[in-house]
């Protein structure tokens, strides 16, 4: 049984700091590449970051580059987010979930960066 848990979200002002956390199990971890995704209210999911197994290969879309980060522990078996800088348009339930799978969505984290 694929399990995705999410955490660490909440609200900060605009320049502020998050890390969120995602927590896994029922599958090879390790052997898999992983994303973030976020979803804003009325808006597609769409892919943040990814990771590849071995964390050796990082990837981010446009909006994020330079201020998030990726990052694994396979020992763990967590894939966290570091994100700074960040801004209004971020706000979004976040998601993480493996690259080319169809496994069920965890619950999400709330981000929201509002002043």
């Amino acid at each position: 049984q694929v399990r995705l848990v999410e955490s660490g979200g909440g609200l900060v002002q605009p320049g502020g700091s998050l890390t969120l956390s995602c927590a896994v199990s029922g599958f090879a971890f390790s052997t898999r590449d992983m994303n973030w995704y976020r979803q804003a209210p009325g808006k597609e999911r769409e892919l943040v970051a990814t990771i590849g197994a071995l964390g050796l290969s990082v990837r981010y879309t446009d909006s994020v580059n330079g201020r998030f980060t990726i990052s694994r522990d396979n020992e763990k078996k967590t894939v966290s987010l570091q994100m700074d800088s960040l801004k209004p348009e971020d706000t979004a339930v976040h998601y993480c979930n493996v690259r080319g799978a169809q496994y069920a969505w965890g619950q999400g984290t709330q981000v929201t960066v509002s002043s």
